[in-house]
């Protein structure tokens, strides 16, 4: 069988028959579907089809863009709309627009490109890895809406950034931080120059004056670096003191606050060893670890505040005489009536008035079908109406909706320290306190011995103790082995996923876009009458292209034309083709067409539809969420270590226990919420288990949030990734079962690291207690120390894995 053509534009696979083609780059380029027709076009037609020889993946199929309609886009040229979002400077207005639909740097280069073209715009810049596009204008030219007009024609959807105050202020301490960071590099550079300097090895015929000067200019390098640079150590170690709270902070101020002051000691009376380059030294490598986990932090804070970014900016609210009017969803209220077209999404939680229609409830459940409504039926905010007109009463808003549930969930989960943290949290505090009463009673005894050495002695303790190598030994070892299941497809966003694989014996699995592609594919034809499975599919075709259920892309394109088309919510299309009457769907609802009696449905798993005219029955058609190719061998790998698997699925059909059942799964759970998924998960840590979630929806966040170790999708939602503690960026389940591998190595570097860090530390304790260890030379031990334990990681760059050496650059195991 012939591979399908791809779409010229999205890549998406082009029906049989396809007839949506345009002239691109001088060739005849195959469209799956009009709207990347149009789309092409309308680059062409704009000068840019060079866009095409630039991006470096398919762009998004337009169809897939959310449905915006002319008369809420025209909401944002009202002056009170644009007030939160909108700057004016004159004549000129200036915006920040988020955009969707961005694959690439070609887009950006696209729509830049585009706007440009506009008279009225000024100016147009993507970020391309924030996806914001700043913008100005003059309004009074071009209308707002007129810009996310244009913007939609070349396929991007677009609307107005809003970053709440908790993201802003993350983003301010972001910017903060990387000062202090670049400050105390940078200084430090020079102050271990000058420092260095002064040493007897660097000594040649160095005068006095000069030595003296080196001196101080060490100590004006270092004090910015004490003063603003480790401003937060020191804030944070006295508010630990005011709380008897002790941490890291505490250590670390001492560390760095006598090693300066001693340098300052050092320089005005030119007794003893300079320990500026010291002081950078700490405050470079505590500074890029807080940098980075605050990167972190921030993308979480993020990525939870763009969950609002799911609802309509606005809805249709009905009168009491029944007339509709578009209003700001912030203007609605509970009990008022609103009216969803299909293709909309619901604003609020709700009940239907009127009407009947199928809403995707894909979102919270994870199911891809969309479910059956009627009167009297609850709907949930930010699900989407698939097929025909609803009447909904408001019955809840903003922080009372589920999708305002799931986020609240996501906070809990993240909130909640695992048991092994908090036994850390403890044991961290004893570690120091003992530390630093036992350097307290050495310099109470070395005081009464001889006062001369008490500081230096207390100082090289301070420093001998410094937990440098301590501190590296589980994160060198990491982001060694990050880099290398990064090459293999599989993103590392928190350290301890491989440390915590070892731990690992229960494995929880959601099914569709995890286990299976997460998307409805015709499988078979089935001819039962007259015509043949071509033209039986011609005729469903003809149906579905006049629907708007997720199951009508399945069937591709066709040139026959379906006249007077009904919906019939849960049973299936009907429609005038050729001149007879059609039906598809359920099998009672298309054999009352003509009077035949029910056939057997096939004993198959899939999605069964039955195709019918008022003549004769014509055919079976078979649509099927296909199982990824590689998710037997990642169960097989969960089960030779020895760990039970769960399928935990929002999916209400068979398909759950089927699936289970051809992977062999242990237990299977289907039509479940993220509430239901969450609380089996909180049991199974209860009972003693040690979780690894799989997922890729938003409906998963709360769960990948609170499992041990959580891994999402590459295809997953934007949240779900940057909730998850890893990603599988190339899609491929193989890549976790390397990971699996690669853990126990790591573990291996891991406990070697902390043997060695824990034996210098125990050996060079005593000896700087005893005075037989000056400052300068706990100092070189700590740097030697540190040494090891990073030349002992890398060697985690030259495992093989299954087998199979990974090597720089590349994302596939090399043969042997």
């Amino acid at each position: 069988m012939n591979a399908p053509t791809p779409c010229f534009h999205c890549a998406l696979p082009v029906p049989p028959g396809g007839r949506f083609t345009a002239v691109v780059l001088g060739e005849t380029r195959a469209f799956c579907c009009p709207g990347c027709q149009a789309v092409a076009q309308a680059i062409v037609d704009g000068g840019l089809q060079s866009y095409y020889n630039h991006r470096s993946e398919a762009s998004i199929n337009p169809q897939a863009l959310p449905a915006q309609m002319v008369d809420e886009q025209a909401l944002y040229d009202r002056p009170d709309v644009q007030a939160p979002f909108v700057r004016h400077d004159n004549d000129l207005a200036e915006t920040t627009l988020l955009i969707e639909g961005i694959s690439c740097a070609a887009c950006g280069w696209l729509i830049e490109r585009h706007l440009r073209t506009l008279p009225a715009v000024v100016e147009a810049r993507l970020n391309l890895s924030s996806h914001r596009l700043h913008l100005r204008w003059s309004d009074a030219d071009l209308a707002l809406s007129r810009v996310l007009n244009e913007l939609r024609t070349i396929g991007y959807a677009a609307h107005p950034y809003h970053a709440d105050q908790a993201t802003e202020q993350l983003a301010r301490d972001n910017r903060r931080s990387l000062r202090q960071l670049g400050v105390a590099g940078l200084l430090w550079f020079q102050a271990m120059m000058a420092t260095m300097a002064t040493w007897p090895e660097f000594n040649i015929d160095l005068s006095p004056e000069m030595h003296t000067i080196l001196r101080w200019v060490a100590m004006f390098l270092t004090t910015p670096i004490v003063f603003y640079s480790c401003a937060p150590f020191f804030k944070g170690a006295f508010r630990d003191l005011r709380t008897r709270h002790l941490t890291m902070d505490v250590s670390v101020s001492l560390a760095i606050g006598l090693a300066y002051l001693a340098g300052i000691w050092t320089a005005i009376t030119g007794v003893g060893e300079l320990y500026f380059d010291a002081v950078g030294m700490f405050a470079l490598f505590l500074l890029t670890g807080r940098y980075l986990e605050r990167r972190a932090r921030e993308r979480t804070a993020a990525a939870t505040a763009q969950l609002v970014n799911l609802l309509p900016a606005s809805c249709l609210r009905l009168s009491e005489e029944g007339q509709s009017e578009r209003i700001l969803l912030s203007e609605l209220r509970v009990n008022d009536h609103v009216l969803v077209h299909p293709g909309a999404v619901l604003p609020a939680d709700g009940r239907i008035l009127a009407g009947q229609s199928s809403v995707d409830e894909s979102l919270l459940t994870g199911e891809y079908l969309p479910q059956p409504r009627t009167q009297g039926d609850a709907v949930t905010a930010g699900t989407l109406n698939v097929e025909s007109m609803l009447t909904v009463q408001v019955l809840a808003l903003g922080h009372d909706t589920r999708l305002s549930a799931i986020v609240r969930l996501l906070d809990r989960a993240q909130s909640e320290k695992p048991r092994v943290a908090q036994i850390a949290d403890r044991a961290a505090q004893w570690f120091l306190l003992i530390s630093l009463l036992f350097a307290a009673g050495i310099g109470v005894m070395w005081w009464q011995l001889d006062a001369d050495r008490a500081f230096w002695i207390v100082l090289a303790m301070l420093v001998a103790t410094c937990p440098c190598a301590l501190s590296l030994a589980t994160p060198t070892a990491l982001t060694t082995a990050t880099g290398t299941l990064h090459r293999l497809g599989l993103l590392l966003t928190r350290g301890h996923v491989l440390e915590g694989l070892n731990q690992i014996d229960t494995v929880i699995f959601d099914k569709t876009g995890t286990l299976t592609e997460g998307r409805l594919t015709l499988r078979a034809v089935r001819s039962l009458g007259s015509l043949s499975s071509d033209d039986c599919l011609c005729l469903a075709a003809a149906l579905e292209r006049r629907s708007e259920h997720p199951i009508a892309r399945a069937f591709g394109t066709t040139p026959l034309t379906a006249t007077d088309v009904s919906n019939v919510p849960g049973l299936g299309l009907e429609g005038r083709i050729e001149g007879k009457q059609v039906r598809i769907g359920q099998a009672d609802f298309v054999c009352a067409l003509s009077a035949s009696p029910v056939p057997a449905m096939p004993d198959e798993h899939g999605q069964w539809l039955l195709l019918g005219n008022d003549h004769e029955l014509l055919a079976w058609l078979v649509l099927d969420d296909r199982l990824r190719d590689d998710a037997p061998a990642l169960i097989d790998a969960c089960k030779q270590r020895g760990w039970r698997t769960l399928l935990l699925s929002g999916d209400s059909s068979p398909m759950v226990a089927t699936v289970a059942a051809q992977l062999k799964i242990d237990d299977a759970r289907g039509s479940l919420r993220p509430d239901d998924k969450l609380r089996i998960l909180q049991q199974l840590r209860a009972q003693g288990h040690k979780v690894l979630m799989l997922g890729d929806g938003v409906n998963d966040v709360p769960v990948l949030a609170a499992a041990d170790i959580s891994v999402a999708m590459g295809s997953a939602t934007d949240l779900a990734k940057t909730t998850a503690d890893a990603v599988l960026l190339s899609n491929r389940l193989q890549a976790l079962v390397q990971a699996f591998a690669l853990a126990r190595r790591t573990r291996r570097i891991i406990l070697e690291n902390l043997m060695w860090a824990g034996l210098y530390n125990g050996l060079m304790l005593p000896f700087a207690a005893l005075g037989w260890i000056t400052p300068l030379w706990a100092a070189a031990g700590m740097s030697v120390s540190s040494l090891v334990v990073v030349l002992n990681a890398l060697r985690l760059t030259r495992m093989k894995v299954d087998g199979a050496p990974v090597r720089g650059g590349d994302q596939r195991p090399l043969p042997a």
